[in-house]
């Protein structure tokens, strides 16, 4: 039988190089545990995790564990600015290496105070980039693998295309895991042929049996094509791939002239922010759960163009493992010759 092992698989101890991303409000533990018992890792979205499905983080990690003995992962955003909240993602930090969650995807900051606290326990860290600069930040914080957002993501997307992210960061001697477009395994098999370690979907798995959002996102994930996701700047105030509706439509992509304003200032950014930051937590909770209005954002990413249908998540990891077993397992990583990592 043909390996799928990578250096990510081996970091991460799992069969297939398939990594069901963070998403809030998307992300439950039925969601994260269906991903991991078929092989690949499911990723712990903690704010998701507990005011969205309200579970406390560590009852919600023993419930995975219930459900899966594979290993699973968690998201820490390290963005600081808000004490309370850094200090909260610490303490969930601690619970989760406490609960024997080995595997971390960091985002939005410094990673260091995350690497030490891990790396004691024996754990990887894996970084979020979307070019080389912060690439080579991530690296200079410890971190032991990247995952490359590209211009197809949900969510907050990159400004370059797979192929332009993997010229960037496929010198850099870390596993790189691409993020953005794939929703089939088609596109799943394509990635890992350009020599990435691994393969992020996010907008895939919401479209699944086990995931708990209303059946309203799903059915619109569906129906969408790559052409209906546009970015927004109006949920929080930096571009967010969303479904196009005429709700979108009506009010614009553009955040408005006072937050605009207010996100230029050094003293206002962060009261913008923080504004933004609770209107985005309220607004995706909304119409992840509550089904169908005509004011709701609905987040996806290009990879809609590959979802035709709702189905367990568990088959999705399966169909991606034996198409890539069909087409010989992942492609060798390319030499590390292209430029020094200081470039």
């Amino acid at each position: 039988m043909v390996a799928l092992s990578t250096p990510f698989t081996r970091q991460a101890g799992v069969e297939v190089p398939l990594i069901c991303g963070a998403m809030y409000p998307c992300t439950n533990p039925e969601l994260v545990a269906a991903v991991s018992a078929a092989g690949g890792i499911g990723i712990v979205q903690p704010l998701s995790m507990v005011y969205v499905h309200g579970h406390d983080l560590r009852s919600g990690l023993r419930l995975i564990r219930r459900l899966t003995d594979k290993p699973i992962g968690m998201n820490v955003l390290i963005e600081r600015s808000s004490r309370t909240y850094e200090e909260r993602m610490r303490r969930w930090l601690d619970v989760a290496l406490e609960e024997g969650v080995r595997f971390f995807v960091t985002s939005l900051g410094k990673p260091r105070w995350v690497v030490d606290r891990v790396s004691g326990a024996g754990g990887v860290v894996y970084h979020d980039v979307t070019e080389r600069k912060w690439a080579l930040k991530a690296l200079e914080g410890g971190v032991q693998g990247l995952i490359a957002v590209n211009d197809r993501a949900g969510g907050h997307a990159g400004p370059k295309s797979a192929e332009a992210l993997i010229g960037e960061l496929g010198d850099l001697g870390r596993p790189v895991i691409c993020a953005g477009g794939v929703g089939d395994e088609r596109a799943f098999v394509a990635a890992l042929r350009l020599g990435y370690a691994g393969v992020q979907m996010g907008t895939r798995f919401i479209a699944t049996d086990e995931c708990r959002v209303h059946p309203d996102y799903k059915r619109r994930i569906v129906e969408a094509a790559e052409d209906d996701i546009v970015l927004t700047e109006r949920v929080t105030g930096v571009p967010l791939a969303v479904i196009r509706t005429p709700h979108v439509e009506r009010v614009g992509t553009r955040a408005g002239p006072l937050a605009r304003w207010m996100l230029r200032g050094r003293r206002t950014k962060y009261l913008m922010r923080t504004i933004y930051g609770l209107q985005y937590a309220w607004k995706l909770k909304r119409a992840a759960l509550g089904g169908g209005s005509s004011r709701d954002y609905w987040q996806a990413g290009k990879s809609v163009g590959g979802v035709t249908a709702v189905e367990p998540a568990g088959e999705i990891v399966r169909r991606c493992a034996e198409a890539l077993r069909e087409a010989g397992g992942p492609a060798p990583p390319a030499p590390a010759t292209a430029r020094p990592p200081s470039a």
